[in-house]
């Protein structure tokens, strides 16, 4: 099923109940420029609203670590912690908040978290104000008018697990001014949730942005020139990925990432990385690379079932070998419903190769 966001209302919480998170993923990557940024959070279950919604809160501002520093203008250039980059991001926030309307301590509490890390640093401020700020952060982020938070219930969630949820989920419509939208079918129906079933069907490749300039040239199949351009092959949509990191509308990369970051054994991962297997061999990027180790995680989805991408996977995957690198796939139904597997599979092949390197 391929359904468009326009489909879904973004005033409410609304209970997406039969749609598969790779329907989701699809419409995402087709989605017009003025659709919301849509965040993905898989929720723990729990009775407290409050424990819920810091939850949410907590792993917003982990996405907008992720999306630094597209949302704070001028600290593109800044990408460590020491010297004076802390007190030139946060005069940068703080600037930046004054023209825009935000709050200047908030930002830059955030902006220095990017930097930093190592866990939440805008818990000091009141709930109210990281709800809003973080949802106009993400939004900013990503270049869209909106933010919408998707949260992914657990499948054992029970009616009182259930109500808190949609009562964090109001607060966080209220209070964040953003979208909530609720995806799985584990949840108890009742008349405080709205079911929404959402089916219309919508051609990937016709998303046209009525603006005449270069990025609705490239929707609309002709150059900035006017010049013909080749089509992409049905259910490949194009999606630009950051560098380093997992890509934050991808629900399955910021999944992985965010367990890997808790884990010591997985230091020295980047996320959409290039590598070039040979000289003569053209460049290619890879969701997950550890470098020393010369391994190569593909995460897949549906579309990697299809004859001519399953074949293209496997040249990918014979060039890097022939150069030297593993490749393990997984696909995004391994990680999505069993990702402490996944993450033992990894601890196990990386701990395999680093005691073969001291070997040596």
């Amino acid at each position: 099923m391929v359904f468009s966001l326009s489909d879904i209302p973004t005033d409410r919480v609304v209970w997406l109940k039969h749609l598969h998170p790779n329907d989701i993923d699809r419409a995402v990557a087709a989605a017009p420029p003025d659709a919301p940024a849509v965040i993905f959070q898989r929720t723990a279950g729990s009775l407290s609203l409050s424990a819920t919604v810091t939850s949410s809160l907590d792993e917003m501002e982990t996405a907008a670590g992720q999306l630094f520093p597209s949302w704070l203008p001028g600290a593109e250039g800044i990408t460590t912690s020491a010297g004076s980059s802390l007190a030139a991001v946060r005069s940068l926030a703080v600037a930046h908040a004054a023209g825009t309307g935000q709050y200047g301590h908030f930002l830059a509490d955030l902006a220095i978290g990017a930097l930093t890390g190592g866990g939440p640093h805008t818990r000091r401020h009141q709930p109210e104000v990281r709800a809003l700020g973080l949802a106009r952060v993400l939004a900013a982020g990503f270049g869209r008018p909106a933010c919408a938070l998707l949260l992914r219930p657990p499948d054992d969630l029970d009616e009182g697990g259930a109500l808190a949820l949609v009562r964090a989920a109001q607060w966080l419509v209220d209070h964040g001014r953003l979208a909530v939208w609720i995806s799985g079918g584990s949840l108890v129906s009742g008349d405080w949730l709205p079911e929404v079933v959402v089916c219309r069907p919508v051609q990937e490749a016709s998303v046209v942005n009525s603006a005449p300039d270069a990025r609705s040239s490239v929707r609309s199949g002709t150059s900035a020139e006017g010049r013909p351009r080749r089509e992409r092959p049905a259910g490949r949509s194009r999606r630009v990925s950051r560098l380093g990191k997992p890509h934050p509308t991808s629900h399955t990369e910021v999944l992985l990432e965010t367990a890997l970051a808790t884990r010591p054994w997985a230091t020295g991962r980047v996320w959409n990385h290039t590598v070039r297997p040979g000289p003569l061999v053209n460049p290619v990027r890879v969701d997950l690379l550890w470098k020393r180790e010369r391994c190569v995680v593909e995460l897949d989805g549906d579309d990697h079932r299809t004859a001519g991408k399953y074949a293209d996977d496997r040249n990918r995957d014979v060039m890097l070998q022939l150069d030297g690198y593993a490749v393990l796939r997984f696909t995004n139904t391994q990680v999505l419903n069993d990702i402490e597997n996944v993450l033992a599979l990894l601890q196990q092949f990386l701990a395999n190769r680093r005691r073969a390197r001291k070997g040596n």
